[in-house]
């Protein structure tokens, strides 16, 4: 069984146990605080982030996007229909589109901010940079996850799927950075109806199981989180 260093509340590593289990196979996860700065964690990544992926024969594989191209050419090309990753090379760069668009953006104007300041600090010493949450950071944050969950909604109300007519990465990628969000209470999902309809299918994939039932010491999810009916 491969092994995840992980965090349960970072949507990069939500997104590498998705896409996983979308193939069916399960890994092996460590919880990894990389504000730690572990000895033995940095000799697998000097860079000190997760998500890190142990593969065959204990080769580290480092960083979300580099482990979904692993998975696609290791196990991807197997599934035809059920690939994560488009084999026209249009929509294979629509879909690394929007795995960048919710990994890298919405993570830099909302996840992280909210992330840290509601359920990090709190478990991080001063010398970590723990201690009271910045209110500035959490209204910012705030201020832009409308602008996401628009963004989501028309692409679920014009798409099958977020990328194209199939499931895929991207897909993945939104999920997991909602389901950050939605653990922590951050989404109002009455005002983005094709985007709670497709986040709905979503978390009624068998892959979801396990981060439905994810919790964070000291901050439980709001009362809706693992309902698949909302």
């Amino acid at each position: 069984m491969l092994t995840l260093f992980h965090h349960p509340l970072y949507a990069s590593c939500r997104f590498v146990r998705l896409s996983f289990g979308e193939y069916g196979e399960e890994l092996a996860l460590i919880e990894e605080r990389p504000w730690i700065r572990r000895e033995e964690f940095l000799t697998l990544n000097p860079a000190g982030t997760i998500p890190v992926l142990l593969a065959e024969g204990d080769h580290p594989i480092v960083g979300p996007t580099v482990i979904a191209e692993y998975l696609d050419e290791t196990r991807g090309a197997l599934k035809r229909d059920k690939r994560l990753m488009a084999e026209d090379p249009v929509q294979r760069a629509e879909i690394r589109r929007l795995v960048d668009w919710y990994l890298i953006k919405a993570d830099a104007d909302v996840t992280r901010h909210l992330v840290r300041e509601r359920a990090l600090k709190p478990q991080m010493s001063s010398a970590e940079g723990g201690g009271s949450p910045d209110s500035a950071a959490i209204r910012a944050a705030r201020a832009n996850v409308r602008q996401h969950l628009k963004y989501t909604n028309w692409l679920a109300g014009t798409r099958d799927w977020m990328a194209g007519k199939r499931l895929s990465y991207a897909d993945l990628a939104a999920a997991s950075t909602l389901s950050v969000l939605d653990y922590l209470g951050e989404v109002d999902w009455q005002e983005y109806p094709a985007a709670r309809d497709w986040y709905s299918r979503m978390k009624s994939r068998p892959c979801f199981r396990s981060i439905l039932a994810d919790r964070v010491r000291g901050l439980s999810p709001v009362s809706h989180y693992a309902d698949l009916d909302f």
